[in-house]
Formats: structure tokens, C-alpha cells, sequence
């Protein structure tokens, strides 16, 4: 379970996606969320779909491990894609399958839902699998240096964001080390009727909500013993600057949400 989920976790690297300043990708990054949705034919979505699996080889990150850690998502992504299939009934009927008819609207919703869901995840992922928990604390608490002004804790909302990527993994580990631990006492968690399951997933939750509530004490524990007091007066090991490397990077950006623009309908 641990190994199946990429999200929280970092791959050490020196590639030039590891180089880049964390502020560069999660500004790229955000702003891809958004352009994803201006795609609307097979050409932007072209664009975009370079542009993710570009990042991704660039980042020399396995691309077996990606598609593993992508594993538990694929369900929901084909899922979606079937459904439209089954619900829209725009356009014409292409095959008919049992006593459904599949349309070509359909089919091109299907596709493209799909499709977004897919590169959101894909891109996103990339992030934490190539930046620390503490560049990503760097990165949030310097974009959102402006909000100080009006009292807004930016270092603390950063450090909260953090120390939540961080447990992700740690989280899964301890999930995946009780449910074997149960399942050696007899606990099945895979057969049975749904309320049965309901049950038996009870003695998983119970301990992990113990352990997660001990390690969130013994984190604040730990923070204060070494005056931890904030974000004021606190100096910081490496200060984040934009590189030449940045630069070439946002006018490539700049380039690809063009390119989207001009062959979108």
C-alpha cells in the first residue's frame, strides 16, 4: 500500500526538474490545473499531454514506479470514462453494447474528463516525487509573503501543508502494518457482505487514529523542546532565488498555454 502511492512522497534526484526552484513549479503547476480545462480538442490535449510526460521523463523519476503509484487511481479514471459512455446521449450512435447505446458524444466526453483527470494527477504527483517537504514549506511561505500584511500565518498554514505531505506516506505505512496485523488475528477485510466489511474496517481505524494523534503529540513535543516558537525572527538555511534555468522554463510554459489557445476551438 505504501508503495502504490506516490503522493507524499520524494525521490532524490539531480535532474533539471529537481534543480528547479520549488517556487517555479508549484506556480507552473497551479496554473496548469486551470489550462487543462481550456482543452477541448485532440490537439490541445496533445499540448498538454507532451508537456506532462516531458516533465515527467525529464525528472528521471522510474516511470514504473509513476505508473504504480497511479494504480489506485486508474479505477476511478476508467470508471468515469464508462460512465459517460453510458449517460450522455449526444451526437451519433456508434456500437451498441447489450441494451446500451454508445453515442460520439459520449465517447468525447468520456475521453476528455478522463483525459484531465489523468494529467491533473499526473502533474501534481510530480511536485512532491521532486521537491522536499521543505522546499515545498519554502516555496508556499514565500508566494504567500504579500498576506502578511494583514496578519494572515502564512508560516504556520506553509508548515501545517508540510508536515501534512510528510505524514502521507507515514500514515500508509502504519495503515498497511495494523490491517496485517488484524488480518493475522482473523480479521477479513476483502470478503463478505458490505456491512460485514464496514465492521471488520473498525478495528483498523480505531488504532490508527491512536497512533496518528501520538505522533501529532510527540511532533509538538519534539518542536518545542527545540523553541519552536513561529515564523517571527526565524532565519532560513537556503534562500530560494530564480535561476536562468527558472526563466527558460516559464517562457517554455508561456509557449505551451499559446500553443493551447491557438489550436483549441
Amino acid at each position: 500500500m505504501n508503495n502504490a502511492m506516490v503522493i507524499g512522497q520524494y525521490v532524490p534526484g539531480n535532474s533539471l526538474v529537481h534543480r528547479l526552484d520549488p517556487r517555479t513549479k508549484i506556480t507552473i503547476i497551479f496554473i496548469f490545473v486551470f489550462i487543462v480545462f481550456l482543452a477541448n480538442n485532440i490537439w490541445s490535449y496533445t499540448i498538454l499531454t507532451i508537456f506532462a510526460l516531458t516533465s515527467m521523463l525529464t525528472s528521471r523519476v522510474p516511470l514504473k514506479f509513476v505508473l504504480k503509484g497511479l494504480m489506485p487511481v486508474w479505477f476511478l479514471i476508467i470508471f468515469t470514462f464508462i460512465l459517460h459512455l453510458i449517460i450522455t446521449k449526444e451526437g451519433t450512435v456508434i456500437f451498441e453494447v447489450f441494451a446500451f447505446q454508445v453515442y460520439s458524444g459520449g465517447l468525447i466526453q468520456g475521453f476528455a474528463i478522463s483525459m484531465r483527470f489523468f494529467l491533473l494527477i499526473l502533474v501534481t504527483s510530480l511536485l512532491t516525487l521532486t521537491t522536499t517537504p521543505i522546499e515545498i514549506t519554502d516555496a508556499i511561505e514565500s508566494i504567500l509573503q504579500p498576506l502578511k500584511k494583514v496578519r494572515f500565518p502564512v508560516h504556520e498554514l506553509a508548515l501545517m501543508m508540510s508536515i501534512s505531505l510528510r505524514f502521507i506516506p507515514t500514515l500508509l505505512q502504519e495503515t498497511e502494518k495494523i490491517s496485517k496485523a488484524q488480518a493475522s488475528r482473523g480479521v477479513d477485510f476483502r470478503t463478505g457482505k458490505i456491512k460485514d466489511r464496514i465492521q471488520a474496517v473498525v478495528p483498523l481505524l480505531v488504532p490508527l487514529f491512536v497512533s496518528a494523534f501520538k505522533r501529532a503529540e510527540e511532533l509538538a513535543m519534539a518542536m518545542e523542546a527545540r523553541g519552536y516558537q513561529g515564523g517571527e525572527g526565524r532565519t532560513k538555511l537556503r534562500e530560494l532565488k530564480l535561476s536562468k534555468l527558472d526563466v527558460w522554463i516559464y517562457l517554455l510554459f508561456v509557449i505551451v498555454i499559446i500553443g493551447l489557445l491557438i489550436t483549441r476551438n
